[in-house]
């Protein structure tokens, strides 16, 4: 799955659009390589978003296309 997608599907953005603009401002990266939106992720996989002065790190555990709301948090885990 393309990392803008599994962003918006597991709701840590809010919209695909705008994790398509952080990952091609070059705010994501994946195992500390800064990736473009349409890199492939899978479980395992650290991913880093910088968000203005600060950033997230998380683990993905499993890759779903849909996911409801309440399952969103089980794809991934925060570090």
């Amino acid at each position: 799955m393309r990392i803008d997608k599994f962003l918006k599907v597991s709701r840590i953005l809010k919209r695909r659009t705008v994790a398509n603009e952080a990952a091609k401002a070059g705010k994501v990266t994946v195992n500390g390589k800064e990736v473009k939106p349409s890199y492939d992720v899978k479980a395992g996989d650290v991913v880093t978003i910088g968000f203005g002065e600060g950033e997230m790190k998380f683990k993905i555990e499993q890759v779903k296309e849909t996911v409801r709301k309440e399952e969103a948090q089980n794809l991934y885990t925060i570090l």
